[in-house]
């Protein structure tokens, strides 16, 4: 059984997302545009569990399918769409995950919700703090029950994103 773990800010995720980065690109080659470091590990600062997550996008998600032999050779389990349409997603790392890789057609609005949220907790060290105390909290009390610890998140970042969001659009 997987346990939910939150842990203090590592400077290692980084080094770790950039080894990753090299492999898929040399797996996914020219069917990459650009390849960001999302969700808590890419905030510095950030009690975070320790799951690297991914976001290659790419220029056409359907060729995407074809790299899954590559995938599953480097440790990952391709997961499909896995409750995202339009996405392909891959886990590392079973019980012990290490990375999720979520990848995206250009254009894909979940691109953009994504950088949002992130740039949103690395502008405001105050709101990263809060989520942060409340995963561990959480994590705390429902250290085998990942869908406890997802809902009782789940207003917070509703919260945030729809912030995160605004700031985001006029930016662009």
């Amino acid at each position: 059984m997987r346990k939910v773990e939150v842990k203090p800010y590592n400077k290692q995720w980084f080094s770790m997302l950039e080894e990753e980065a090299n492999i898929l690109h040399k797996i996914l080659g020219v069917e990459i545009i650009d390849i960001h470091h999302i969700g808590s590990t890419s905030v510095k600062g950030l009690k975070a569990k320790p799951i690297i997550d991914i976001m290659p996008v790419v220029k056409d998600i359907n060729r995407i399918d074809q790299f899954c032999v590559s995938m599953i050779a480097i440790g990952y389990n391709p997961k499909g769409e896995n409750g995202i349409p339009e996405r392909r997603y891959f886990q590392k790392g079973e019980d012990h995950r290490t990375h999720h890789v979520h990848v995206y057609q250009l254009g894909n609005s979940e691109i953009d919700r994504h950088l949002a949220f992130r740039d949103y907790l690395r502008a405001h060290p105050d709101v990263a703090k809060k989520y942060g105390d409340l995963k561990e909290s959480l994590s705390q009390r429902f250290p085998y029950d990942i869908e406890s610890y997802i809902k009782g998140k789940e207003q917070l970042v509703l919260e945030i994103e729809g912030k995160a969001m605004i700031c985001y659009q006029s930016k662009t």
